[in-house]
């Protein structure tokens, strides 16, 4: 579905050594030390807003996104439960394409031209060069899984059942991450996802 590109791209790159995941370019804040399961709510917590809100296994809020203006808007803003930006995502157009930044919280200032922390490119790889990461989505479902460059599953996202076996519907998610992600990077990609699906 989408490829997930670092902020600096080389023809080949070393998971090991490059891991957007990792705790070397990651907060220590976020990253799981252990398997976690968030339930994502495709939907804002403000009226008439759009955006979506993560919630842990306690039912406390960890993550939102709230975008007051319009349905897949070209500036959205992934925070916290204080309200405290963690990424700002950006969508740009070239050539008919459309691609994601995303820049980690307080790096991204008008007067400085930052480089994003990822770039998130839909459909192929058309600028010819190896993605660290892939976003894979079945057509029509919401589901969604995170892929390291290896194939290895970082996240994956499916419809969230009641424990009787009902769908609560499809804009209700149940996100489960491996063990030392970083969760905060996760729910931008997931945030991103939801932007190409026109969901937020």
């Amino acid at each position: 579905m989408a490829n997930v590109y670092p902020f600096s791209l080389s023809s080949n790159i070393d998971s090991s050594s490059s891991s957007l995941f990792s705790s070397s370019s990651s907060n220590n804040n976020y990253i799981s030390s252990k398997r976690e399961t968030l339930t994502v709510w495709m939907k804002s917590l403000v009226v008439q807003g759009n955006g979506c809100t993560a919630y842990n296994d306690k039912g406390e809020i960890v993550y939102r996104v709230d975008n007051y203006d319009k349905k897949n808007n070209d500036e959205v803003y992934l925070m916290d439960l204080q309200g405290k930006v963690l990424f700002t995502i950006l969508r740009k157009k070239m050539w008919g394409f459309c691609r994601w930044e995303g820049y980690r919280s307080n790096s991204l200032d008008s007067n400085v031209d930052d480089k994003p922390l990822f770039r998130v490119n839909k459909s192929c790889n058309f600028l010819g060069k190896e993605s660290c990461y892939r976003l894979e989505s079945s057509a029509g479902k919401s589901a969604l899984r995170i892929l390291d460059n290896h194939g290895r599953l970082v996240a994956e996202a499916k419809v969230k059942e009641s424990s009787s076996g009902v769908v609560l519907g499809d804009d209700i998610l149940n996100l489960v991450m491996e063990i030392g992600v970083d969760q905060s990077l996760v729910m931008a990609l997931v945030t991103v996802y939801g932007l190409m699906r026109h969901k937020m």
